[in-house]
């Protein structure tokens, strides 16, 4: 039920047969979620976290005025909210923004984790700052890269983060999120977007078509991006 964890973790250092055993024996509740429901509410003190088996599902801020502000995309594989089990209170909301499998790990088995099993603390631990270098490009992305430049990027980074636990297939992705969810990620118009879009597709470098992208010319989208995968440490070494 866990190959899309194992092959996250897999891919920064080598597991042992323990500690892949270990997971599998902590992690068996598991259930589905619908498009739109949250998987874990702002506000909330989960006493587990929750791992993202398969779909895509979103963190997200609401603002006073009702308006929400999508801060970070989760994938199969992703521990959406490990970070729950040292802060307690969950100061933003995850929501599944296709149908979503999800499974628990209890904050009591992570804990025991922590106390006796170092090397995978350090790769979960890892993961989290994974996340974190991952938000610091969406900063300079929202600050710096113009929206040309940003789509490409988020296409770049969605495609290497779903190699990494097979949900690719050849040169495409599923990509299920609506033109306003993107808009709600990149911080413009729906209007801009389809602009941006258009343009990138006159370009040839990516098609958008039935839920699906797929990358046409991938040298140039990165080149567009100016895109290094350094920051998703996707290489297997001691850790």
């Amino acid at each position: 039920m866990i190959e899309s964890l194992l092959l996250n973790l897999g891919s920064r250092d080598v597991l042992s047969a323990e500690e892949e055993t270990h997971l599998r024996a902590i992690i068996v509740k598991d259930r589905y979620f619908a498009a739109g429901e949250d998987l874990v509410s702002e506000g909330s003190r989960p006493g587990y976290s929750t791992l993202l088996l398969d779909g895509f599902a979103a963190r997200y801020k609401v603002m006073a005025d009702g308006s929400r502000q999508i801060t970070a995309l989760h994938v199969a594989g992703d521990f959406v909210d490990l970070h729950a089990f040292p802060i307690k209170k969950m100061d933003h909301g995850i929501v599944a923004l296709s149908s979503c499998h999800v499974a628990f790990a209890d904050h009591a088995d992570l804990k025991a984790i922590t106390e006796g099993m170092p090397h995978l603390t350090r790769l979960l631990w890892l993961d989290t700052l994974v996340d974190g270098a991952i938000h610091r490009e969406w900063i300079v992305a929202m600050g710096r890269r113009s929206k040309r430049a940003h789509i490409a990027h988020l296409v770049c980074e969605l495609f290497v983060r779903l190699q990494v636990v097979k949900r690719t297939r050849g040169a495409s992705f599923q990509f299920p999120l609506t033109q306003i969810e993107m808009a709600d990620v990149l911080g413009v118009s729906v209007v801009h977007l389809n602009k941006t879009l258009q343009a990138l597709r006159r370009e040839g470098v990516f098609t958008w078509e039935n839920r699906t992208i797929t990358i046409v010319d991938w040298e140039r989208l990165q080149e567009i991006a100016e895109f290094d995968p350094g920051y998703l440490s996707i290489s297997r070494e001691p850790r």
